[in-house]
């Protein structure tokens, strides 16, 4: 999002004022003004703790390239404690290729703070999510993968369905990760369910050129009166007494 203001406007929407959502957010140095971001609802969900971690990234000049900040969360939900980490990584505007060690570069800074958590409690649960700009078989999202991660969306993106288009083509950028021990069936009280791209039909263009893709808000720099150009995506997990 562009800063709090706009989630406070958000969570005081008609809309969503009675639900009692709390926001978590820190400004970032990032060069567009992107930041990351949490809601939550109040009335389920205690904060324990909560940071930003910056990433340390060079352009092609040597300098600092500023990106947004990891965002950590430690939460608890009807006794049950985990952490979210929300991400929104480095765009492919220049080229996928050339921009995808930058992607890496967060993909390991993601992997420091869950060593960092595991090290305080080596039990930790473990949520990793946003919009990372690469698809599930993208080498970075694999690096979490490889390193104690279950991705539920790898199955999720195919020729005819993810969660944003580009060019004719559908990607899966916007993913949740859990970190294996969300998985564990026996013994479990806060066990992962299930993940999936909400892309209901409100959501979506229902004529024309773009048929089928998210209602954008903007086309180029007329106002389309849409969503988002990126479908959203939800995952669930059941509490178990």
């Amino acid at each position: 999002m562009e800063n709090k203001y706009v989630l406070e406007q958000l969570v005081a929407s008609k809309f969503l004022q009675k639900k009692n959502y709390g926001v978590i957010h820190f400004d970032s140095q990032d060069e567009r003004g992107i930041d990351t971001g949490l809601l939550y609802r109040k009335e389920y969900v205690k904060v324990l703790e909560k940071q930003t971690h910056q990433v340390l990234l060079k352009n092609e000049h040597g300098g600092r390239d500023y990106t947004r900040d990891i965002l950590s969360t430690h939460l608890e939900i009807q006794g049950r404690s985990f952490y979210v980490l929300v991400n929104h990584w480095p765009s492919r505007r220049a080229g996928a290729e050339l921009t995808a060690p930058k992607r890496m570069l967060v993909s390991q800074r993601n992997l420091e703070i869950v060593d960092e958590i595991k090290t305080a409690n080596p039990e930790a649960k473990i949520v990793i999510m946003g919009d990372f700009n690469d698809d599930p078989k993208s080498k970075s999202i694999q690096h979490l993968v490889a390193n104690g991660f279950y991705n539920p969306m790898e199955l999720l993106l195919t020729h005819e369905s993810g969660s944003l288009k580009y060019r004719g083509a559908w990607n899966l950028f916007d993913q949740i990760l859990v970190s294996h021990n969300c998985m564990q069936q026996y013994d479990n009280d806060f066990q992962f369910s299930e993940a999936t791209v909400f892309n209901m039909k409100h959501l979506t263009e229902y004529k024309g050129k773009y048929k089928g893709n998210p209602f954008r808000t903007y086309l180029g720099k007329r106002y389309a009166g849409g969503f988002s150009d990126h479908f959203p995506v939800y995952g669930k997990f059941l509490l178990k007494s």
